[in-house]
Formats: C-alpha cells, structure tokens, sequence
C-alpha cells in the first residue's frame, strides 16, 4: 500500500523523503552430498553464500545471477526464492531486505568450472548444513538453515535477522 503524500510537498520531495533500504540477493547451492556453498571474502572474517548488493534499477533477481557469475564464473540460471530475510540496520549499515535463491545442486563438472575473483574471494568450501555456523556468522547461519527447510518444504520462508517469522 501507497503511502498517502503530503499535499504540501512536490512528489520529487517526497520520493527523497522515503526510507531507504539496501537490498541484497544471493543463492544457496549444494553439492550432491547436501553440503551448502560458502566463499571466503578478502574483506571480512566471516564466509558468506555467493551474492551481493542488488545495483539501482536491478531486479533482485537478475543481481544474483550477476553476482553469481562474477564471483564463480558460473553463468546459471537461480530458481525460485528461498527465503526473504528482513535485517535490522546497524551503525555501519542501514536495514535492509536479503533475498535467497535456490542455486540447486552442483554437478563435479559445475564445481570444476568455479573460478574466483582473487581480488574479493580467497577460497570456497562445501560445508555441512550443521557446520555452516563455524565459518559464517549466525545471521547467515540462521538464514541458511530456514534456506533448507524451504528447499524441503517447497514453500519459501520470510524473516527477521535470520529467524522464521508466523
């Protein structure tokens, strides 16, 4: 729903005047074993899945696939949304809205393709789902898990800071 405008202010005022939010998109694959994907940034101590920021007049979804190219070399399609992740700001970080799409499952020939950008990524591990707190943070962690009960369940999931919501 539409927030009503102001009478007093021109609609340009306005727009500025709005929340902003970042938005990030990234994708959760898993090797035939059920492992989970994670990278190891250069810029941070914590892994992540791959993905990244969604770019201004960028759908979510066309920002994964761009994200998922740059960061494995692997230009695949993503699937359907897993999860919808509400994250509260922080003082370095305004709120924003993390969606994750299922990457499906990779192939030995798909994970032989991988190819990092040493300048953002050191390396890449497959991880078991119980294992995956020990690299990311517990955010990511969280995020993760419900991730893969959406996968099992066929239903994505929507959160706040990593926990499944009613």
């Amino acid at each position: 729903m539409e927030s009503p405008r102001p009478a007093a202010l021109p609609p340009e005022q306005f727009a500025a005047s709005l929340p902003r939010k970042r938005m990030g998109a990234g994708a959760l694959f898993r090797d035939t074993a059920g492992r989970v994907l994670l990278v190891e940034p250069t810029y941070k101590p914590t892994w992540e899945i791959p993905g990244g920021i969604v770019e201004k007049e960028e759908s979510p979804h066309a920002a994964c696939r761009r994200e998922v190219a740059e960061e494995l070399g692997l230009d695949r399609p993503v699937r359907r949304v897993l999860a919808i992740d509400w994250v509260p700001s922080r003082p370095e970080l305004s709120e924003g809205l993390m969606l994750v799409y299922d990457g499906g499952v990779l192939s030995d020939r798909d994970v032989t393709a991988i190819r990092l950008p040493a300048e953002e990524l050191a390396s890449y591990a497959f991880v078991e789902p119980e294992r995956v707190g020990d690299l990311a943070n517990a955010r990511l962690a969280r995020r993760i898990a419900a991730c893969l009960e959406a996968v099992a369940a066929g239903t994505p999931v929507l959160l706040e800071n990593g926990h499944p919501i009613s």
